[in-house]
């Protein structure tokens, strides 16, 4: 832990209301939590543009760049929500066989007397 006179980095992460997810604001640099808290108040909540401020030492924050973790060697991105591709392929696969639309089945042919 550094000595309480050293300056050291703060990250600010902000909330503009209620719902809204946190973003960073900006950093701040204090010689301990309470001073950065404050100055954190002063640039990001005094006009009130914020409703809940997360203050925390950028030597907290730990950095996840691991590979093997975060681009696994599988491609699993059917996985991924929004990507409604099958939805594409299914309808392309309709128009080529000639069925309109889900679970449509062809006239049904009667008996001629």
């Amino acid at each position: 832990m550094p000595a309480a006179t050293e300056l050291q980095a703060w990250e600010v992460f902000r909330q503009e209301k209620d719902g809204d997810p946190m973003r960073h604001g900006g950093s701040v640099m204090a010689p301990d939590a309470e001073l950065a808290t404050h100055y954190a108040r002063e640039l990001f909540g005094r006009r009130q543009e914020s409703v809940r401020l997360w203050v925390v030492r950028r030597g907290d924050i730990h950095d996840v760049a691991d590979p093997d973790l975060l681009q696994p060697p599988l491609d699993r991105s059917f996985k991924k929500p929004g990507g409604y591709l099958m939805r594409d392929k299914l309808a392309a696969a309709r128009a080529i066989s000639g069925e309109s639309k889900p679970g449509a089945r062809p006239p049904r042919r009667t008996p001629s007397t």
